[in-house]
């Protein structure tokens, strides 16, 4: 009789599950006109962005003239957003703000609105309730068109909904809405997105980003390989891939309803599989990438010398490495060659000062050897950082910690078992733009939970933290652009306890 009831709840565990798959699947709304591939995205001709811009509806008449003749700019070395060329295209085709708004670091009590005005007219951020009642205003003016402009918004209500608008002479320019984060310790559920491999491609795709604001993640965090695509040191291509980024009207909506996160990896940075200062890249050119990226994302303040940092939101430290900019080539295998030794010295404070009940800790790349043999990952860069970033937390019982990764085109999620018995898990979801990668299993699968390859899997993570239950749990999900729930996974927290 035992069995027979262990038996009907497995039969009702997969009938609810089966449930929610079909609850959460809907048609796709919109179908692609052009179907772009990987090596064209990696091309990035103005022919193929054209199209990569049309590719799910024909934009405004004005935006792709735009783009277009601002990408003719942008293919000048030193061309910036302050350029008076492009300004002038600015007041042309009409355009009130260049870029933005995009929501990031967000509080309990506040957010940050990340912006770059075409113009030295006056704007203004209205901040209402979710009913319509206006709470605040923020009348702003920058001192130089194209510059990027941050507004951080306080006074606000944990775990609230509010909305927004940005008008320019009383002309509304954009509109959008968020949710403040819970405070600490406080009961709740808390979802949080996650994904890679946009390669531009993915930027433009409707169908995933509704899906992706139906769910209402509290924030989603972007692994790399996401809107600049293999531009070596062309600063102005870089700058022009951003653009074509926050000219798109899929991107615009996610940027203006979800608070982003971002991380870079190899074709954010310069090219495939480049890190560090391969031949050719001097220190300066580093830097002016750092400071090209820092200024086209809104992340939190950076804390290093690398595009890394940590943030809370509620029960949960979000950890973003910098995997590519402080790796040092002459080391390669040794200690210390892949982050660096200050961002290293960083990350283990982070980890011992952090109360956080969840800690997500990212790399643009795999933590794990499973998937091509770690080509141009943690395997054959640092296994000794590895190692001594997994003993501090058995050691010193740093309980919570995900591990999150991208690079490896598909999705895939793996334990990684210690000799003491523990077993970190990690989740790599990299296919926002559904590209071709690795197979979908590894070679050594006996510890895979599961594996899809990229070719057409439009699709990404997504965890939920539930601290109202008495013992606290994680819910992961794999979603795809449909919003078919294909992969669920319950971690309990104490499998995340050393």
């Amino acid at each position: 009789m035992k069995c027979f009831s262990i038996y009907n709840y497995l039969i009702v565990l997969c009938f609810l599950s089966l449930i929610e798959t079909a609850l959460g699947q809907k048609s796709l709304e919109v179908k692609p006109r052009h179907h772009i591939t990987l090596k064209q995205a990696h091309q990035g001709t103005p022919y193929i962005d054209s199209l990569l811009l049309e590719s799910y509806g024909q934009p405004k008449s004005n935006i792709l003239a735009f783009y277009l003749e601002s990408r003719t700019i942008f293919e000048q070395e030193k061309a910036a957003f302050t350029d008076p060329k492009f300004i002038a295209l600015t007041e042309k085709h009409q355009i009130d703000l260049i870029s933005g708004p995009m929501l990031g670091d967000v509080q309990p009590d506040g957010i940050t609105f990340w912006l770059r005005p075409a113009h030295l007219e006056p704007l203004q951020l209205n901040i209402h309730t979710a009913s319509g009642t206006l709470v605040n205003s923020y009348p702003f003016k920058h001192k130089k068109p194209g510059e990027t402009y941050r507004i951080k918004v306080d006074k606000l209500h944990s775990a609230t909904f509010y909305k927004y608008e940005i008008l320019s002479d009383n002309k509304l320019v954009a509109n959008g809405r968020f949710k403040t984060v819970p405070k600490e310790g406080t009961k709740t559920e808390t979802r949080i997105a996650f994904s890679s491999g946009f390669h531009k491609i993915g930027l433009h795709n409707p169908n995933l980003i509704e899906t992706i604001l139906d769910r209402e993640p509290t924030a989603m965090l972007l692994l790399g390989d996401l809107a600049v695509d293999d531009r070596d040191t062309q600063w102005g291509l870089h700058r022009a891939d951003y653009l074509l980024r926050d000219v798109a009207p899929a991107f615009k909506k996610l940027a203006t309803h979800i608070p982003l996160y971002a991380g870079w990896d190899d074709h954010d940075y310069l090219n495939n599989d480049l890190s560090g200062l391969p031949k050719g890249v001097t220190e300066e050119d580093r830097d002016s990438l750092r400071t090209l990226w820092r200024d086209n994302w809104n992340n939190p303040k950076n804390l290093g010398e690398g595009i890394y940092f940590n943030t809370q939101i509620g029960d949960v430290e979000i950890i973003m490495l910098d995997t590519r900019s402080c790796r040092d080539l002459k080391k390669r295998g040794r200690y210390g060659s892949y982050l660096g030794e200050e961002q290293m010295t960083w990350l283990k404070k982070v980890l011992q000062k952090s109360t956080s009940k969840f800690k997500i800790i990212s790399s643009g790349t795999m933590w794990s050897d499973y998937v091509t043999k770690a080509k141009d990952s943690w395997g054959t860069w640092d296994t000794k950082a590895r190692e001594e970033i997994f003993s501090l937390i058995e050691q010193e019982k740093i309980n919570g910690v995900l591990l999150i990764s991208g690079d490896r085109h598909g999705a895939r999620a793996f334990t990684l078992p210690q000799p003491s018995g523990f077993e970190f898990h990690e989740f790599e979801v990299a296919s926002m733009g559904g590209v071709p990668g690795p197979p979908a299993m590894a070679e050594d699968n006996s510890h895979q939970l599961f594996g899809y390859d990229g070719l057409g899997l439009k699709a990404f993570g997504e965890f939920t933290f539930n601290t109202k239950r008495k013992k606290p749990e994680i819910i992961f999900r794999l979603i795809d652009e449909t919003g078919a729930i294909l992969e669920k996974h319950v971690l309990s927290y104490k499998q995340l306890s050393p």
